[in-house]
C-alpha cells in the first residue's frame, strides 16, 4: 500500500474532471493510476483510494465482517458502494456524475491526503473545516495520548 502525502488545489470543469497533480502522481510512480472513488463516511467528501489500497481495505473488511449478520452485510454494501476511475491520456480525472453531488456545485476542489486515501472537498466546505479546528493541539494531546497510554500535558501540570 502506498502512502500518499500532501495537500492540493485543483480546477474542475463542468463535466467534473480536475487534472490530477503531478505531485501526487510521483507518489503513486510504478502504480498502476486506477482508482477507487466513494463517499466519504466521516465528512462531506468523497475518498479516492488507489485500486490496490482499496482491495486490501475491502479484504481487511471481508475477514472481520459476517455475510450473513445484517449489521455487517450493510456495512460491507456501504462500504464497497464506489465507482472505479482512471486518468485519461491528459492525466485528467472525472468525477462520476452520481458522487459529484456530494462536493457540491463547485469550480475548485481540494486533494487532502491522509496516507491512505486522498479526499476530494469543495474548496469552501474544506476552508470552513479547518476554519471550525479551533484547538488541534487539545484534539491531538487528548486522542493520542488515549491510544497511545500516556497522560496529556494537561494532566501533569
Amino acid at each position: 500500500m502506498t502512502l500518499i502525502l500532501g495537500t492540493e488545489y485543483c480546477k474542475i470543469d463542468s463535466n467534473g474532471r480536475f487534472k490530477f497533480p503531478i505531485a501526487l502522481k510521483k507518489q503513486l510512480e510504478g502504480e498502476i493510476c486506477r482508482f477507487v472513488i466513494r463517499q466519504g463516511f466521516t465528512a462531506e467528501c468523497l475518498e479516492l483510494w488507489t485500486y490496490a489500497s482499496f482491495q486490501v481495505e475491502v479484504e481487511e473488511l471481508q475477514k472481520r465482517l459476517n455475510p450473513y449478520n445484517i449489521s455487517d452485510a450493510k456495512i460491507m454494501r456501504q462500504m464497497t458502494r464506489a465507482n472505479i476511475v482512471e486518468l485519461d491520456s491528459n492525466d485528467r480525472m472525472m468525477i462520476p456524475p452520481e458522487r459529484i453531488s456530494v462536493i457540491g456545485d463547485t469550480k475548485e476542489i481540494v486533494l487532502q491526503c491522509t496516507g491512505k486515501c486522498i479526499e476530494i472537498w469543495n474548496r469552501s466546505a474544506y476552508d470552513k473545516m479547518n476554519n471550525e479546528i479551533v484547538d488541534f493541539a487539545s484534539i491531538v494531546d487528548k486522542r493520542l495520548g488515549e491510544l497511545y497510554g500516556v497522560s496529556s500535558a494537561s494532566d501533569a501540570e
